[in-house]
């Protein structure tokens, strides 16, 4: 049985060569000032950060939080990206993640404190219990 393709579906391989690969994606998830941030933010893909007049520290959920919302991530090497976005102007603004229980930084982790500017991270399960989380660009 051939794959449908055209309205009726995505046909791998040859197929539909021309054609958008759509995604659907929440809203983007939003800190203010210094937090922790729950597994939900972070899993979300773009978190908004509005860090204000000050510097803040977003803690990252702590790995037990992260692994119960992401059940079958059960095998070392699984990944995910997300993006921090500074969307504040004011130059003492910086964002920085930091650690939590079960998570080693690899990287500079902060968003300067200019309007726009976003990194990007990737949290990569190293072991039982255990994550690492590099900044990528």
């Amino acid at each position: 049985m051939a794959l449908p393709n055209g309205s009726g579906g995505y046909q791998i391989g040859d197929g539909n060569i021309n054609e958008v690969d759509f995604t659907v994606i929440p809203a983007p998830a939003t800190a203010t000032a210094t937090a922790t941030l729950t597994a939900a933010q972070v899993l979300n893909g773009i978190l908004l950060g509005s860090p204000g007049t000050s510097a803040a520290s977003y803690t990252l959920p702590t790995v037990a939080d992260l692994e119960a919302a992401l059940p079958s991530a059960t095998k070392a090497g699984v990944s995910f990206d997300f993006s921090v976005v500074n969307v504040d102007g004011s130059s003492a603004g910086v964002i920085t993640l930091v650690t939590n229980t079960g998570w080693t930084l690899v990287g500079l982790m902060t968003v300067v404190a200019t309007a726009g500017t976003a990194q990007m991270f990737r949290a990569r399960k190293s072991g039982d219990g255990a994550w690492s989380l590099y900044r990528v660009a």
